[in-house]
């Protein structure tokens, strides 16, 4: 099996933690190959063939993930993407116009037969954060507009909300207001561009306390763990990337419902690995760009999360 991973540059991940890095060592470890490449290193050439600029990645015998001294690539080849068994598409957001370019690229490559996960097609459909809309019944009480009067009468009805940036990740943009917050106005003047940026508005969830719980499906099946990741005193986000403390835990009875909800939703969309977000009782995100927190529980729970994904892909040959 020879895998490519489209993502940012390796340089730039913390690979100590970094769930793409920890796919990679585990591939690797069985005897795969791996290669790398950035969105930009796609083209399609005039016969119209998807084309990658790609590196093969080795590991070094003594690495250090802590210092990100690692790896060594080979130097760039230029091939057909259909050389690959299985093509990884694993770049962090923001979503924007270059990423949605990239997932019409890779659209094409899957029609020639190329195995793409996650499918580049539910990538451009499903919205990490608008997709929960599909669930009512599993969410807070939910608003997407980009109109500041419909976003200040949410706030002055629920009076204590969470708004949030559609295209942000690792707690980017976001913002706890109250209707009595003296900065209201200009935090949504900011957040919409002056009304020109939609964004989203929901209920907040007093558990955040108890974590935002992240819940991760691979090909629909649940691992049974999760990562609750703790706010630091005084943060309202609990996203590692701002500072939350990350605890492994078993699923609960209602993490796994969710969990349930959600897969039989997603059945046949191509969207093998999924990252759902849950505080509480409520689902509040369905990450399928580059769902994370395979480490945090790997060395928490001694649980392969990486290792039950390979056997997927395996699966799938």
């Amino acid at each position: 099996m020879h895998v490519l991973f489209i993502i940012d540059p390796l340089i730039s991940l913390s690979a100590y933690k970094d769930t793409s890095v920890s796919i990679m060592i585990s591939l690797i470890s069985r005897g795969y190959d791996v290669s790398v490449a950035t969105q930009t290193d796609l083209f399609i050439d005039p016969n119209g063939e998807v084309i990658v600029s790609a590196k093969k990645l080795f590991l070094k015998d003594n690495i250090n993930l802590s210092s990100n001294d690692w790896f060594i690539t080979d130097s760039v080849c230029v091939e057909i993407i259909n050389i690959f068994d299985i093509v990884l598409v694993r770049k962090d957001p923001p979503f924007d116009m270059e990423y949605f370019y990239l997932t019409h690229i890779l659209e094409i490559a899957k029609n020639k037969g190329v195995k793409i996960i996650n499918d580049p097609t539910s990538l451009r459909n499903y919205s990490e954060k608008l997709s929960i809309l599909n669930f009512p019944e599993l969410i807070m009480p939910t608003l997407v507009s980009s109109n500041i009067n419909e976003l200040k009468k949410f706030c002055f009805f629920y009076n204590d909300i969470i708004l949030k940036p559609l295209d942000g990740m690792g707690g980017s943009g976001i913002f706890r207001l109250k209707k009595d917050d003296p900065n209201l106005n200009v935090i949504l003047e900011t957040s919409t561009n002056n009304a020109q940026r939609t964004v989203m508005v929901q209920k907040y969830i007093p558990e955040i306390t108890q974590g935002d719980k992240r819940v991760i499906l691979i090909n629909n099946k649940i691992v049974p763990y999760c990562l609750a990741r703790i706010p630091k005193k005084g943060e309202s986000r609990g996203n590692l990337a701002v500072g939350g403390h990350g605890v492994a835990q078993l699923l609960s009875e209602s993490d796994i419902k969710i969990a349930e909800s959600v897969g039989s939703f997603l059945e046949g969309k191509g969207l093998s690995l999924v990252g759902l977000d849950i505080i509480g009782k409520s689902l509040t995100e369905i990450n399928v760009t580059s769902p994370t927190c395979f480490v945090e529980i790997t060395n928490s729970t001694k649980f392969d999360v990486a290792g039950m994904f390979i056997d997927y892909l395996e699966s799938i040959l």
